[in-house]
């Protein structure tokens, strides 16, 4: 048995969701791609694939085996290109999941550096809000926002620190009176952020760390930072929001900072990419690349400082 050749077989299979798309983008028979797969089962004592007529899926025994498969093919591929005196340079499509408002505001503008830097290697960004699974979504690198990261397998940068603040619009003040302590707020209308970890409770603490938690109940929700921002510029009320958000508009006068001792913590933005043995050249160098983007001070605490 030729088992590089069967692992091979195997993982396409597994892309190409079928035997016969495998078989077909391999230049094999269907009978033989299957017997690849069989001849690579009974060599390894475990069946790796689940079969029926109409559908094909991984045992567990398969899930776990197919991580390690593709890196066995990506380092080979790796080695074949410096045997063959190929220039190592990073390329291929890059999947960068990030954050919806800070994907705008401060990782799109600056992605032209990066593709300058790196001619070969085209980024795919997408924007959204949610958590998503690098490993099955097939994203390359993630953006996150977080207070704590949760325990897993994956390899985590912290690129920079946020923190999050109350503010609102001078309209709004001058029509509703500015709180003085967070527990005002419920006489207040409040912005509600749907993907809030917290829901409707917002906790605040001051510069002694004393933690205020305050429930609100939300005039306006979204799930959307920048639409909180254009309700609460409009007078639509309080808007608890991060300052990669909200500097550039408290700076400008359009928001005025409420409760300026208190604030709804510090979070840390990490770059997040999968832990394998093998890291495709394009994710160092842009794991590499973000790490950097943001010092020695990230931009919205620099451009947007009130003078």
């Amino acid at each position: 048995m030729d088992r590089l050749r069967a692992i091979e077989v195997f993982v396409t299979i597994v892309d190409q969701g079928s035997f016969a798309a495998a078989a077909e983008a391999l230049g094999l028979s269907r009978n033989m791609a299957s017997r690849h797969v069989a001849d690579l089962e009974a060599y390894l004592g475990a069946r790796l694939l689940n079969r029926t007529t109409r559908s094909l899926s991984l045992t567990s025994t398969g899930a776990a085996y197919i991580e390690r498969a593709r890196e066995i093919l990506a380092q080979l591929d790796e080695a074949d290109r410096v045997a063959g005196l190929q220039t190592l340079t990073p390329q291929g499509r890059l999947a960068l999941s990030a954050p919806m408002s800070f994907g705008v505001r401060h990782v799109a503008p600056y992605l032209r550096q990066y593709t300058s830097a790196n001619p070969n290697v085209a980024v795919d960004i997408s924007l959204n809000d949610r958590t998503v699974d690098l490993v099955e979504e097939g994203f390359d690198v993630a953006i996150r926002i977080t207070g704590k990261l949760a325990d897993s397998n994956l390899i985590a940068r912290r690129i920079a620190a946020v923190e999050v603040v109350l503010c609102a619009s001078p309209g709004y003040i001058a029509s509703h009176g500015c709180p003085e302590t967070p527990e005002a707020l419920i006489d207040h209308r409040c912005l509600g952020y749907t993907f809030g970890h917290e829901g409707n409770v917002w906790s605040l603490r001051d510069g002694k760390g004393t933690l205020e938690q305050v429930r609100i109940s939300p005039a306006v929700s979204a799930n959307s930072g920048d639409a909180i921002e254009e309700i609460a510029i409009a007078g639509g009320g309080l808007a608890l929001q991060p300052d990669f958000i909200a500097n550039r508009d408290i700076a400008s006068g359009k928001l005025v900072r409420v409760l300026p001792d208190w604030s709804g913590g510090v979070l840390g933005i990490y770059a997040l990419c999968a832990g394998k043995l093998y890291e495709p050249l394009k994710v160092r160098s842009f794991m590499d690349w973000i790490a950097e983007l943001y010092r020695p001070k990230p931009p919205w605490t620099v451009d947007f400082e009130p003078k």
